[in-house]
């Protein structure tokens, strides 16, 4: 209690100093992790709560993934399905191998790891972008793409991160196999949260079934945590499953679910206050958790390694997947944007805390390399996102 009564206060006096600064929030976070942890003044050391901090981590980024999904428009997620499945799934892989290569070569670890490494950072962060592109005037299309991608790819780079693991850890490999277990993971996952989303929002909606309307906050931690706990169970995604009840939840008049206002209204408030709890905790155990030893030691390296993964993994995997998309129409301007915009975060954060729990080999390494890709692509890329759409001029008149 002394450790998240610490964490909180800390986080509320960032937050409002990152609005002063204009800097990203949760930099201030890991900043702060660092200064509190072990390695500066030792007030605070989880090392002896494995099992809460997995908690955090596990619940955190399931939480995050659900509400990633409610900001997902099925109608105009239509137009742009494509671009979005490729960059969410081939594009996470190119991003990973590519990443991997180069973290291969320079980290000098065997590749096996260097390929998780590239997984744990190939995807971007809902909890950065969602709020950032709601606030900008681009095209709908190019706002729900990324937006849109930045949900879907956490779920698929979770998945890829954990496969990888069960290799390192002596299960065999065959691209169809692996193949094939994705999409029984992923689709698995899908349907879980999709039977689990429906009937929650079932019962907190108006009609004959709404016996438990308002308290749709409620029943969505209960969905959540329900899709993801029998996900896990039975052996699929309950990221995927999470992101898809965030998807249900955030489009119920699609499904013919009238909404409860009330509770809405309730839930909006309570989502907001338990994310900015969640990112607070999650960014700043991760400062808490790097391991000073290892940066010192690889520093000029993790930033080689982070080079290529910002200004060569990204461009190639959109490159190659973007264009293959006729029906979207992409122009260069808009390409140039997608391959300038991918803030890791929140996601890539609880995973390198999970590696670490688990006690992979290398997982202090990766997890540093993680913290320095957070700083930096938050910092440069969220930061520079306003300006690089007004130079490439993709800004919009805003709707009235």
């Amino acid at each position: 209690m002394r450790i998240l009564a610490i964490i909180t206060f800390l986080g509320i006096v960032l937050t409002q100093v990152s609005k002063r600064i204009h800097i990203p929030d949760v930099v201030l976070y890991i900043a702060a992790g660092i200064i509190v942890g072990p390695t500066v003044l030792n007030i605070i050391d989880f090392s002896e709560y494995a099992v809460i901090n997995q908690l955090i981590l596990s619940f955190g980024a399931a939480y995050i993934l659900f509400d990633g999904g409610r900001e997902i428009e099925l109608k105009v997620l239509n137009e742009v399905k494509v671009t979005i499945g490729l960059l969410a799934t081939v594009g996470v892989l190119i991003s990973a191998v590519v990443t991997g290569f180069f973290a291969w070569k320079i980290l000098n670890i065997d590749f096996i790891y260097a390929l998780l490494l590239g997984a744990v950072i190939a995807s971007t962060d809902p909890s950065v972008l969602v709020p950032l592109f709601k606030n900008m005037n681009i095209s709908p299309k190019l706002k729900q793409t990324i937006i849109s991608e930045s949900a879907f790819n956490d779920a698929a780079g979770a998945i890829i991160t954990f496969a990888i693991v069960g290799i390192a850890a002596g299960g065999g490999f065959s691209i169809g196999g692996s193949l094939l277990d994705l999409l029984k993971t992923a689709g698995g996952g899908v349907l879980v949260g999709a039977i689990i989303g429906y009937v929650g929002n079932l019962l907190v909606c108006e009609g004959k079934f709404g016996r438990f309307r308002g308290f749709t906050a409620e029943m969505a931690i209960a969905a959540v945590l329900a899709a993801y706990v029998l996900s896990e169970s039975i052996g699929v995604s309950g990221f995927m499953a999470a992101f898809t009840v965030g998807m249900i939840c955030g489009n119920k008049r699609m499904f013919n679910l009238k909404v409860h206002e009330e509770g809405h209204e309730k839930h909006e408030k309570f989502k907001d206050v338990t994310i900015s709890l969640i990112r607070m905790l999650i960014f700043m155990l991760l400062g808490i958790q790097m391991n000073f030893v290892i940066i010192s030691q690889y520093w000029v390296q993790a930033l080689l390694v982070i080079l290529a993964f910002v200004f060569l993994a990204r461009p190639i995997s959109v490159l190659l997947t973007v264009p293959l998309d006729r029906k979207a129409k992409w122009n260069i301007r808009e390409i140039a944007y997608l391959c300038w915009t991918r803030e890791t975060g929140v996601i890539p954060a609880a995973l390198a805390g999970m590696l670490i729990t688990m006690n992979i080999p290398n997982a202090q390494l990766i997890s540093a390399v993680t913290s320095i890709a957070i700083i930096i692509t938050l910092t440069f890329q969220a930061s520079t996102a306003k300006y690089f759409a007004r130079v490439l001029k993709l800004e919009v008149e805003p709707k009235k």
